[in-house]
């Protein structure tokens, strides 16, 4: 595959394509930057992708050129989404590449960012593989945006150039995600309680955010944990660097850290590349809760927008304004859950920042329903821990109440007798 100038390389596109864009913080921002600026001519130009963290096309000068057909909505389409602009695919992160595999979404191109080539010809897919191998699998044509900032990384990361249409090399830092300023004493206290339920043996799965962090922060003094995740962040590194993580006991892989994407700053990039003990793979590999489930002590910790009485969880809106997505969390609750001695945990602060309560009688109208409240066992705050499993919509609400912010508990209490007539 000969090297192109860019022109050469997006005369591929043709008006009226659906696109996929590489996702996370692998997002080809020099590719999205050159695509935005012959939208107009190249409209109605659909794009896809998982978490585009790239605010390109959210310029409004590109709003009536580019449809974002999003498997993840991100920070930055946020208000497409609200006004009717572009759209979400609510979808198991797991079962996102058969939507490429089966020709449910075909795709006419797809834009990815990797790592130089080998001496055999072989890129790195780097630091966010989660669909893109399927996207590659399956786009009419591949345009890659060779960086030699892109980290090498192990695992199914692999492209060889036979299998890229054109590309271009072109030179940029990635995107960094650092949740270390902002850290809240409610966090802190939010991931000490989380840690107090990790036995050591256990395999965590992280999920985004400051909690996760806080979480990995607080478990210094613990022994032989394994990282089965779809993400991994930069607290993993203290952890495996003093063997508090060796992966000793996990099944798939064992003695390695497996995860689909990698998120937050340059030192991690760093640590992951050409780290042969950092495997990344499909995430329909990664999420699959049959896989797990095989692991002893599974923990699944994932954060919540808000949960009701019952325990129905919803981490993906505020009412009925978009604001995230399903992601892995359902795969990750599911296969905790049929883990021996595993544990699915939700965190949440007990309000917002506004001081509005998170543990609500009833979700906000619209609001979506991200995890069923069968699934849920462990809930979080800094005021406790509550598990739900095995106990009755009373036996909930009392849990509950019990680890909501004391401002909000007589309100609750109110609703809980109104709702359920009596409490355990």
């Amino acid at each position: 595959m000969a090297k192109m100038l860019i022109d050469q390389a997006l005369s591929f596109i043709k008006p009226g394509s659906r696109i996929f864009v590489h996702g996370c913080a692998a997002t080809p921002k020099y590719l999205n930057r050159e695509l935005a600026n012959r939208a107009s001519q190249l409209k109605p130009l659909e794009i896809t992708g998982v978490l585009l963290l790239d605010n390109t096309y959210s310029d409004p000068k590109f709003k009536d050129n580019v449809f974002h057909n999003s498997l993840f909505v991100s920070p930055f389409i946020r208000s497409y989404v609200a006004d009717g602009t572009a759209s979400y695919i609510p979808t198991l992160l797991s079962e996102m590449p058969r939507l490429f595999d089966e020709n449910i979404l075909p795709l006419d191109a797809a834009l990815i960012q990797v790592s130089p080539p080998d001496k055999h010809g072989y890129c790195s897919l780097g630091i966010a593989l989660e669909i893109t191998r399927s996207a590659v699998r399956n786009a009419k044509k591949v345009i890659a945006q060779i960086n030699r900032h892109m980290p090498r990384t192990h695992g199914d990361t692999f492209v060889h150039m036979n299998e890229i249409d054109a590309y271009v090399e072109h030179d940029e830092p990635l995107m960094e995600l650092d949740y270390s300023q902002e850290i809240t004493e409610i966090e802190r206290s939010i991931g000490k309680r989380v840690a107090e339920l990790i036995d050591d043996g256990s395999t965590l799965q992280m999920g985004v955010g400051a909690v996760p962090d806080c979480v990995l922060n607080s478990l210094q003094n613990h022994k032989d944990l394994s990282i089965a995740s779809e993400m991994i962040s930069d607290g993993v590194i203290p952890l495996i660097q003093n063997g508090v993580i060796n992966n000793r006991y996990k099944k798939f892989h064992p003695g390695h850290t497996t995860c689909t994407f990698v998120l937050g700053t340059k030192k991690l990039y760093d640590f992951v590349d050409d780290n042969p003990n950092i495997l990344l793979f499909d995430v329909a590999v990664t999420n699959d809760p049959a896989r797990i489930r095989q692991n002893p002590k599974m923990c699944s910790i994932n954060s919540a927008i808000e949960i009701d009485l019952t325990g129905q969880v919803c981490a993906e809106s505020l009412g009925s304004i978009h604001y995230s997505g399903v992601g892995g969390q359902m795969d990750f609750m599911r296969g905790a859950a049929l883990s021996q001695h595993g544990k699915p945990i939700i965190v949440l602060p007990s309000q917002t920042s506004k001081g509005i309560s998170r543990i609500v009688n009833t979700l906000k109208e619209g609001a979506a329903v991200t995890t069923t409240r069968a699934h849920v066992h462990y809930v979080v705050t800094e005021y406790g821990v509550a598990n739900l499993f095995g106990k009755n919509c009373q036996q909930r609400a009392k849990a509950l109440i019990g680890i909501a912010h004391p401002d909000h508990r007589e309100a609750l209490e109110r609703a809980a007798y109104k709702r359920f007539k009596n409490l355990y």
